[in-house]
């Protein structure tokens, strides 16, 4: 579909051009130089989170942390929820949040939010949960606000952190058993 739109784009000067009479030699010379131009153009835009290093006065992403892997074979990081520090496993396989009653009452979240309580399907089986907002989520230098959460009883003590979060990253990768997460521009 993307060849498709890049002829259309590339259509428009050729018929202009081809609409003035100009001898074919120099129409295809400028359909040269056009093409020249709109793949410089493509090459920049696709690659431009690279070429932000380069340029003056370019920032970098707010924040990377990194994670080295725990002898389980999982990533912990130290998170604050609303303040609160609590340790939770970052599983990308939760598609979102979830967090203990513990942690829930101790960052002050609305158990109530939702009416509607919803089943969610775990590695242990369906959990009937509660759905609320996390107003302020921190992990190291990355803060995240208006994060959705689970909670439920079944949970346990373990806090973890889904897809939701890791979504809201610039970009989240394991490397040589260190999870790096990088936060947005």
């Amino acid at each position: 579909m993307d060849i498709v739109y890049y002829g259309l784009i590339l259509l428009l000067p050729l018929s202009a051009l081809a609409a003035r009479r100009i001898p074919i030699g120099q129409t295809v010379r400028m359909a040269l130089i056009w093409i020249g131009i709109f793949g410089v153009a493509f090459l920049v835009i696709a690659q431009r989170d690279r070429l932000t290093g380069l340029m003056p006065g370019a920032s970098a992403p707010d924040g990377v942390v990194r994670i080295p892997m725990a002898d389980d074979g999982h990533f912990y990081a130290d998170v604050r929820v609303n303040g609160v520090e609590r340790r939770m496993l970052i599983d990308s396989g939760a598609t979102t949040t979830a967090l203990s009653e513990a942690t829930a009452k101790a960052a002050g979240l609305d158990l109530g939010e939702s009416q509607f309580g919803s089943l969610i399907e775990t590695a242990n089986g369906r959990v009937a949960a509660s759905h609320t907002t996390i107003a302020d989520l921190a992990i190291g230098p990355i803060h995240l606000t208006k994060i959705g959460a689970d909670v439920a009883p079944n949970f346990g003590d373990q806090d973890i952190i889904g897809m939701n979060v890791l979504s809201r990253l610039r970009s989240w990768r394991i490397e040589q058993g260190v999870l790096i997460l990088n936060a947005r521009t």
